[in-house]
């Protein structure tokens, strides 16, 4: 480990789950470790092992440290549990989570808590902050809904070098690391046979806790999404209630869902504005997104079946198809909505140039 100690916490790494099954893979056929196929899922193993590295330390900064506030233990640390729904909690691959349904929405590195204030981390590899403003949104947005009466901070943990470091958020606190090589550990894993790890050391501490500790806000995602269309769609009048998009609930809403639905326009009509766009379905659900720079824009669903969704992303007034996970969280979005829109939600070609004129008005 190039310039980071491992001296106190031993062998603690090696007792990590690590997913290198496809890295393996591409060492036994001999790939190119310059391929960018290689340097991928290698650069993925790494930033895992950095993000274990790092927990590892804080857990020694939080016990010497208890003024900070209670710590939540992870990992091998924890105990597993069970996979609990609308709930933070350590799921069954040590991760602190929290889950609606069947579906993750939000994961977190790490958490301190006291009675008022929570600060989550991000410890992260990335060259650039860009993709990471969106998730830190999205994740303080959602611990803002699930502890209304705290006051929620993040702690950033990046690699010297990363750029963009400085344009994070005012409630952000960055801290830089030197290099970091996972080397070691791969070795070990890959070896044949291994040799016997150091004793597992378990730090111990009245304010290193379970997740038992963490008693959250009752939210109820898919309520709170039907909630935002009709808040949205609530003025008879005008086809978006900008009045209602400009506060501050609309806000972490949008951050926490990143993005909220608006209605939907006939088949028929969006293959109007968008001749290129293939499979129209009867209807295609719009919906306004916020995107990595804060803007808002619309963005259109077409599902083909239960577990079959398309995103037709507009760029330059041009169009373009994206797949979605079948398994992901639009899916079941999507599905929602449509089941609860009317007559009443539906959206005409003006009305469309309306809402993007409207967006186009704001000042992100």
């Amino acid at each position: 480990m190039a310039n980071l100690n491992t001296d106190d916490i031993g062998d603690n790494l090696l007792y990590y789950d690590y997913s290198i099954k496809h890295l393996l893979k591409l060492d036994a056929k001999g790939v190119d470790k310059e391929s960018p196929e290689y340097l991928s899922s290698y650069r993925s193993f790494e930033g895992a092992v950095y993000e274990n590295y790092l927990y590892e330390k804080l857990l020694i900064y939080a016990k010497a440290h208890p003024e900070i506030g209670d710590f939540v233990l992870k990992c091998p640390h924890a105990h597993k549990t069970n996979n609990f729904s609308n709930a933070l909690h350590v799921n069954g691959k040590g991760q602190i989570v929290y889950k609606t349904r069947s579906i993750e929405i939000g994961e977190f590195d790490g958490l301190f808590f006291t009675d008022k204030k929570i600060i989550f981390i991000e410890m992260t590899l990335i060259k650039s902050v860009t993709n990471l403003k969106r998730r830190l949104r999205k994740k303080k947005a959602l611990l803002e809904v699930l502890f209304p009466k705290h006051t929620i901070e993040a702690l950033i943990i990046l690699n010297e070098g990363v750029s963009g470091s400085k344009q994070l958020p005012d409630y952000c606190t960055v801290w830089l690391t030197k290099p970091f090589i996972a080397e070691d550990v791969y070795n070990w894993l890959k070896s044949h046979p291994r040799r016997k790890r150091q004793p597992f050391i378990r730090p111990v501490a009245p304010n290193l806790v379970s997740d038992s500790k963490l008693k959250v806000f009752p939210f109820k995602y898919y309520n709170s999404l039907a909630w935002m269309l009709r808040r949205l769609r609530s003025k008879p009048k005008a086809v978006l209630n900008m009045g209602f998009l400009k506060t501050e609930v609309c806000t972490r809403y949008m951050d926490l869902f990143t993005k909220v639905y608006l209605g939907y326009i006939h088949g028929s009509e969006f293959s109007k504005m968008y001749p290129d766009v293939p499979n129209v379905t009867d209807k295609v659900v719009v919906s306004i997104e916020k995107d990595h720079t804060g803007a808002l824009l619309l963005t259109y669903f077409m599902q083909h079946s239960r577990k079959k969704l398309d995103n037709v992303i507009i760029k330059n007034e041009k169009a373009s198809v994206a797949k979605k996970d079948p398994y992901g969280i639009s899916v079941t979005e999507v599905y929602h909505v449509l089941r609860i829109m009317d007559d009443s939600y539906v959206l005409k070609i003006k009305d469309i140039h309306v809402v993007e004129k409207l967006l186009r008005s704001l000042d992100i």
